[in-house]
């Protein structure tokens, strides 16, 4: 009855069976190997374009060194204030990059806004020698209110990013359920919207330990094998990273482990709809959901045995995952009503 979060699931079978069948015999090493260089095709098939896939383990990594073959130590990557990339990750970006600042931008719902982020970077002093040079924007898929981008907000900030002569990222976490909610392909709300790197998430969503920085733009990834060794992701071994994330994307399991995620979750939402005391921060578009609870209710109900985290002093955050069962749903929801 964990619902603090999809890192606290297990592996999806198929995956962990990927990994047996990988551990058999010898390979090359560092990428040299069948499963990476199958992968190229395969996400290239994926993003119904040419694409360039480096696996690494993390997602702070896959962000971070994104981030580092776009923006100069002097430069500016403008985020928004609930990110990743700003509030959880130690500073990676700041370090990968070697010293370029973090430029928060604020949003309802965890969002940029497009006309924001224009007049924020029209402000930001590009050419002048006295202020970090604007550099790159990134933005989260789903966001970390669990909301999401639709492919015409994406073009729109992409416009943005173009007029200034920028690169976009995207830290697609929980890419798979973002594209199982919106209903549309990998590529409406990547490259096709303006996208040039994508941090393709697979860890919260069935996998190990695997994550992917996939490249639309060709020209940034030139630089990129140097930026991963020299961070440490260079896997000796990377055919078990390459194996998890081949049997994540095969027969759409990414799709099916994030359509279990988000059902759960509407399923809490339904379950909580018009019950007092009960108030939902956002609306419920992926895995995530944010209410405020009375404290009375929220003791009690960890009291229970049930696990998630409080955002703030009556706000909880409720995450659901590609192996959450429909009864601890139900258990979760009875419990929430019965000591409202």
């Amino acid at each position: 009855m964990n619902f603090c979060s999809d890192n606290a699931t297990g592996v999806s079978p198929e995956i962990m069976a990927a990994i047996g069948a990988a551990n058999c015999g010898a390979v090359m090493s560092y990428g040299d190997d069948e499963y990476t260089q199958r992968l190229q095709v395969k996400f290239s098939d994926l993003f119904e374009t040419s694409v360039t896939v480096f696996p690494v383990a993390t997602g702070s990594a896959a962000n971070a060194l994104a981030l580092a073959v776009m923006t100069p130590p002097y430069g500016a990557v403008y985020c928004h204030a609930e990110s990743h990339i700003n509030l959880d990750e130690c500073g990676a970006p700041e370090f990968f990059t070697g010293g370029a600042k973090l430029v928060t931008v604020t949003g309802a719902r965890s969002k940029i806004e497009a006309d924001t982020l224009a007049k924020i970077i029209d402000r930001a002093g590009a050419g002048v020698v006295h202020h970090v040079q604007p550099a790159a924007v990134s933005i989260t898929q789903a966001t970390e209110a669990g909301t999401l981008y639709h492919p015409a907000e994406i073009a729109r900030i992409s416009e943005v990013v173009r007029a200034h002569n920028l690169h976009l990222h995207m830290d697609g976490a929980r890419f798979a359920n973002a594209v199982v909610s919106l209903g549309c392909s990998p590529a409406d709300i990547t490259w096709r919207a303006g996208v040039d790197i994508l941090s393709f998430g697979a860890t919260k969503n069935g996998a190990m330990a695997a994550e992917a920085v996939v490249f639309f733009n060709q020209e940034l990834a030139k630089n990129f094998p140097f930026y991963r060794k020299r961070s440490g992701h260079l896997f000796s071994k990377m055919r078990f990273l390459s194996s998890q994330l081949e049997a994540y994307i095969t027969d759409d399991l990414w799709l099916k482990n994030a359509a279990n995620a988000n059902n759960m979750a509407a399923q809490i939402a339904a379950g909580l709809a018009g019950v007092e005391k009960v108030k939902f921060c956002h609306a419920v578009e992926a895995n995530e959901i944010f209410i405020q609870l009375p404290e009375s209710v929220i003791t009690s109900v960890l009291a229970e045995g049930f696990m998630f985290y409080r955002w703030d002093e009556c706000t909880v955050r409720l995450v659901t995952a590609f192996n959450t069962r429909e009864q601890d749903v139900i258990d979760l929801v009875a419990a929430i009503k019965r000591h409202k």
